[in-house]
C-alpha cells in the first residue's frame, strides 16, 4: 500500500500527457517553451514548500498510502509528482483555454461533428435556377 499515492499521481500524469498529445496542449505544441514552464514551475512550488516548512507551517503527514522516502525533512517524494501533476494541469488548461477562445473567436468548434444548419435550402440547385430564369 505504501506506493498508492505515487501511482495515483503517476496515473494521472499519464492522462495529462495523454490529453496534452491528442489535443497539442502544451508540450506538443512547444516542448522547448513547455520544459522552461515546467521546470519554472516545479522550482518554484518547491522553493514555496521549503519555505513552508522552514517556517513551520508545512508538515508531512502520516498515512500508509505514501513511501516514507523524503526528499527533504518534511519534503516526500510524492510531492514532487504532485507538484509536477499542478503544474502540468495548468499548463493543459492554459493551452485549451488558448486554443478554444481563439477557435470561438473565429466561429469555430473545437472538435466533434458539425451540426447540421437550421435554414437548409429544401429547392435543389436546378430548380432554383430555373426560377431564375423565369
Amino acid at each position: 500500500m505504501g506506493l498508492l499515492y505515487l501511482v495515483a499521481l503517476l496515473v494521472a500524469l499519464t492522462g495529462m500527457v495523454m490529453l496534452d498529445r491528442r489535443f497539442t496542449l502544451f508540450f506538443w505544441a512547444d516542448a522547448r517553451r513547455a520544459a522552461v514552464v515546467l521546470v519554472s514551475g516545479l522550482v518554484f512550488f518547491v522553493l514555496w514548500d521549503l519555505a513552508g516548512i522552514g517556517l513551520g507551517i508545512f508538515f508531512r503527514g502520516e498515512t500508509d498510502f505514501m513511501t516514507g522516502i523524503q526528499v527533504a525533512p518534511e519534503l516526500p517524494v510524492e510531492e514532487l509528482f504532485f507538484l509536477a501533476l499542478l503544474v502540468y494541469v495548468t499548463m493543459d488548461l492554459y493551452g485549451f483555454a488558448c486554443r478554444s477562445l481563439s477557435l470561438s473567436k473565429r466561429g469555430l468548434r473545437l472538435s466533434g461533428p458539425a451540426k447540421p444548419s437550421s435554414t437548409s435550402n429544401t429547392s435543389s440547385p436546378s430548380a432554383s435556377s430555373e426560377d431564375g430564369a423565369r
